[in-house]
């Protein structure tokens, strides 16, 4: 959208061209949809602009819920002190709550909550054709999906004041992390071939003819007030042997141990969980063909590797390290050693770079498991402090004259947001999610309503850097055409151009 009566002072600075963005980094957070954390945020279509229909949720029948189902087990994560218990979430209306609601739960935004599934199927099933009025019908945690937060109080609130906050922007997958992450690297899917001759045969989904829907057990509860839904096999893989939910590194460091006496740098390739390595082309190789230098930062990486995975610090998750997947950064490759890299412990390393001026031309970081706020595990004010220090030093580096920073969230963490995706291909997009654009390029306190997802990444460092087009980036193009749906944006609407 161009410049509106919400949109602040003109941009410090304008682009010539694209040349002039010499540095690109992206930092992938967890799980939040965007009416969850920015759906009240001044000038963005957040949670005031949401149809009654949308808020109003339906029953697994169609039929209008009286209330909302309890949060099941309660709205705090296990062990979090003191809990709110699944009692006290009883009899809440049919539409959204605050969680940090003063009249309501009143808790802050440091507070652990459950976490709630979010996975290929059930993001389908919840969208429901773009209406998002069955995202409690098919949750596991009842009322949970239809919480947000006011987000005023978190320090990336502010950021997105100063820069450019996308309200358009979608997760690039149906579902949750281990997809969008392999997303991000290659806009592809990943595959296990032949696995209905595989260890993982059994975590092949039960999915109706529409290709959507999971085919419901006979015992399934008939409302969602009764409980949480059951499938006859809600799997990892689809009927075709694609992965749609998570699997684990073929590599350490992976979930699944080395097989005893084996290579201790690979996971058990037997095991039912463990992806066969991945052949696909990913926005990394074609960046290396180019003579463009990148590089992955994975939060607590080498500790990990060293140490192992210590609970509940660094909460390392293995299946949001992409470029783990694919065979050419396997154990041994030169790849790996130059583009997989340790963004130590509290993001120590990944800072190191940004201040001493080294990072490559291409950087992707993920915070470790503490710091990335996912429902379950992490809160939404540690992740959001680290991932606003990150920016505080990267507005110092000595590279931030030539910058471009995206900073967004893999997913929704099944996670009710109002705005009805593109429709595009069987993949995606997705959900809403929070995205924002800061750059000394970046249009200032403006909301930019473009459609994008997380293939718009993507889309910038192909047109930024002169790359081929990855097969998904077309398809997904071909199929939002065809489809009738506007085509995704590259980032570049967030940015000022000089007029010519």
């Amino acid at each position: 959208m161009a410049l509106s009566a919400h949109a602040g002072h003109a941009a410090d600075n304008a682009l010539n061209d694209l040349n002039d963005i010499r540095t690109v980094v992206v930092i992938y957070a967890e799980n939040r949809s965007f009416d969850n954390i920015y759906g009240t945020f001044p000038g963005a279509e957040g949670i005031a602009a949401a149809s009654e229909t949308s808020k109003r949720q339906l029953d697994r029948d169609r039929s209008v819920l009286k209330e909302l189902p309890p949060i099941w087990g309660g709205l705090t994560a296990k062990g979090v002190t003191p809990p709110v218990t699944q009692a006290e979430t009883e009899h809440l209306p049919n539409q959204p709550f605050a969680v940090d609601a003063p009249d309501g739960f009143n808790k802050s935004l440091g507070i652990i909550t459950q976490d709630a599934w979010h996975r290929f199927y059930q993001n389908q099933m919840q969208i429901d054709g773009g209406k998002n009025d069955m995202f409690v019908a098919w949750a596991d945690s009842g009322a949970l999906v239809m919480s947000y937060w006011n987000g005023s109080q978190m320090r990336m609130w502010k950021v997105a004041q100063r820069y450019t906050l996308m309200d358009h922007f979608f997760m690039g997958m149906f579902g949750g992390s281990f997809v969008n992450h392999i997303w991000l690297a290659c806009a592809c899917v990943s595959r296990y071939p032949d696995a209905d001759k595989s260890a993982a045969k059994p975590s092949i989904a039960a999915v109706e003819a529409d290709g959507v829907t999971l085919k419901v057990a006979d015992n399934s509860p008939a409302s969602a007030i009764d409980g949480i839904p059951k499938f006859v096999s809600d799997g990892n893989l689809t009927p075709d042997f694609y992965a749609v939910n998570t699997m684990q590194p073929p590599y350490q460091p992976s979930a699944v141990k080395p097989v005893p006496g084996g290579d201790p740098l690979y996971a058990d390739p037997d095991q039912p969980t463990t992806l066969p390595p991945q052949t696909q082309t990913t926005i990394g190789d074609l960046l290396s063909a180019k003579g463009v230098t990148w590089a992955w930062y994975g939060g607590a990486w080498q500790s990990v590797l060293d140490h192992g995975n210590s609970a509940p610090f660094p909460g390392f998750q293995y299946h949001h390290q992409p470029f783990n997947y694919f065979a050419n950064f396997a154990p041994g490759t030169a790849s790996r050693k130059e583009h997989l890299r340790d963004g130590g412990l509290n993001g120590s390393a990944f800072l190191k770079a940004i201040d001493e001026g080294e990072l490559p031309q291409v950087a992707f970081y993920k915070p470790q498991g503490s710091l990335n706020e996912h429902p379950g595990y992490a809160d939404i004010a540690s992740g959001d402090e680290h991932i606003a220090e990150l920016v505080s030093h990267l507005e110092r580096s000595p590279q931030w004259d030539h910058m471009l920073v995206v900073v967004t969230y893999d997913e929704n963490g099944g996670m009710w947001d109002h705005v009805a995706p593109p429709k595009g291909d069987r993949w995606g997009p997705g959900t809403r999610i929070p995205a924002i654009i800061v750059s000394p390029y970046a249009k200032r306190g403006y909301v930019d309503s473009t459609p994008n997802d997380t293939t718009s990444i993507l889309r910038f460092l192909t047109r930024r850097f002169d790359l081929p087009t990855l097969p998904g980036i077309k398809a997904r193009a071909e199929a939002l055409a065809a489809n009738g749906s506007p085509q995704l944006g590259d980032l570049t609407s967030a940015l000022n151009f000089i007029r010519k």
